[in-house]
């Protein structure tokens, strides 16, 4: 019997691909072929997100694709957006099977008894009966590996959907961490970017039920210590639960580079009252300034959520001028989009579109300018970059520890190597 092949393609965050990487293995272990998305396969499957605006739009379109290309193989559509609109998702013509998110890391069996029907199958359960912990790693040219060690969250921020769709805060434990992080050590890998919902919750047991009984703090001590692992990155934390003593290790470590990404979301205290978050904007004033005063060359980023419902114009200025007076390296702009059952969608004073688009824009821009100032001043050090293998027009590009892009004349020695450079 032929070898059957299937294509993944990925929408969203970085632990989508994570774990559509970790979905890709366990299917190759049980004999399937990988191929490219472009390409025809036996089965097709879409991890999707549920917090870009068009998750829908996006999905559709891929099966539309599919459909064209290879109207006889199988689709499966997975992801926060399957946990969330299940019985929309198995309406779209072509859908073969959908996968919440307590079924995902069972493909290989759902597989087995899978064929083309005229109905889609939905295995989706309740949210809140999704427990339990899956890890997943993805490596993209072996030089930097996007390693999961949290899922789900305890917050009811009013914008956000992750809760419904990915279920309790729940995560690895640091011994787990620290036996992949060896393992993929062996790989040649350089540079490990722990990720999660949200990061550092990290420690609740697998079930979601504990109290925590290890922490992100204890998790990052001990990735310290193994051998073998030149760089780890925190992918993203919220700044009431990065401790100053997270901040003081990264600052002595040789192997936690000087960067960190901070959602911020809104540089207003009424609004960020509003989001329901858990912080007020002098916090996280403090957490920049303790971060800058250790390490004035580390790189920080800042997530911000532009026309939420009741922003207006003294707002949006109020956060404009505290991301400017902030020592930030860069900016990632979400504009506002309204969400189903989240809190956020009852509220009133609803910001136009249009406006919403207008300061996206302005901060966008605020970013550039942080991003090249965070560039200019390191202009003349020598700092550690490590190179990546993609090439384009003879050119290739890596980051220094502090998150500053670098192009350069590709180097075949210099692929996964981190180089001392004169920026």
């Amino acid at each position: 019997m032929d070898k059957r092949s299937v294509a993944f393609h990925t929408l969203g965050c970085k632990l989508n691909f994570s774990e559509t990487s970790t979905l890709s293995r366990l299917l190759e272990n049980e004999g399937f072929e990988k191929r490219n998305f472009d390409d025809k396969a036996d089965v097709y499957v879409i991890n999707t997100c549920s917090v870009t605006d068009n998750a829908d739009k996006e999905c559709r379109q891929l099966v539309r694709r599919i459909q064209r290309k290879a109207p006889e193989s199988l689709v499966v559509i997975t992801g926060c957006y399957a946990q969330l609109k299940s019985k929309e998702i198995a309406q779209i013509e072509g859908v073969d099977l959908v996968l919440g998110a307590a079924e995902k890391f069972n493909i290989a069996a759902h597989l087995k008894e899978l064929t083309k029907n005229d109905s889609a199958k939905i295995c989706s359960c309740d949210i809140a009966e999704v427990t339990g912990f899956n890890s997943s790693f993805s490596i993209n040219d072996r030089t930097r590996t996007f390693l999961k060690v949290q899922d789900g969250c305890d917050y009811n921020c009013s914008f956000c959907t992750i809760p419904m769709a990915r279920g309790k805060s729940r995560s690895d434990n640091v011994q787990n961490v620290v036996n992949n992080i060896t393992s993929l050590s062996s790989t040649g890998v350089k540079e490990i970017v722990l990720t999660g919902v949200n990061l550092g919750d990290f420690g609740k047991g697998a079930d979601g039920n504990k109290k925590h009984e290890e922490s992100f703090y204890e998790l990052v001590q001990a990735l310290e210590q193994i051998d073998g692992i030149e760089r780890y990155r925190i992918s993203s934390i919220e700044p009431n639960l990065l401790a100053n003593e997270i901040i003081e290790l990264v600052a002595n470590s040789d192997k936690f580079m000087p960067h960190f990404h901070i959602p911020l979301q809104s540089g207003s205290n009424t609004i960020l009252g509003l989001m329901r978050r858990r912080y007020k904007r002098e916090l996280y004033a403090e957490r920049v300034k303790l971060i800058k005063t250790l390490m004035p060359h580390c790189a920080i980023g800042v997530d911000v959520i532009v026309g939420f419902p009741g922003e207006t114009d003294a707002h949006f200025t109020e956060t404009f001028e505290f991301l400017h007076s902030l020592d930030i390296s860069y900016l990632h702009v979400f504009t506002y989009s309204e969400r189903p059952n989240t809190l956020a969608v009852e509220m009133k004073d609803v910001v136009p579109i249009n406006v919403r688009n207008e300061r996206n824009k302005k901060l966008r821009n605020l970013s550039y300018m942080k991003m090249s100032e965070h560039t200019r001043r390191h202009i003349g050090q020598t700092r550690k970059v490590l190179f990546e293998a993609n090439s384009k027009n003879g050119m290739m590009e890596g980051y220094t520890d502090n998150y500053i892009k670098i192009n350069a004349p590709h180097k075949t020695e210099w692929v996964n190597q981190i180089v001392d450079w004169t920026i």
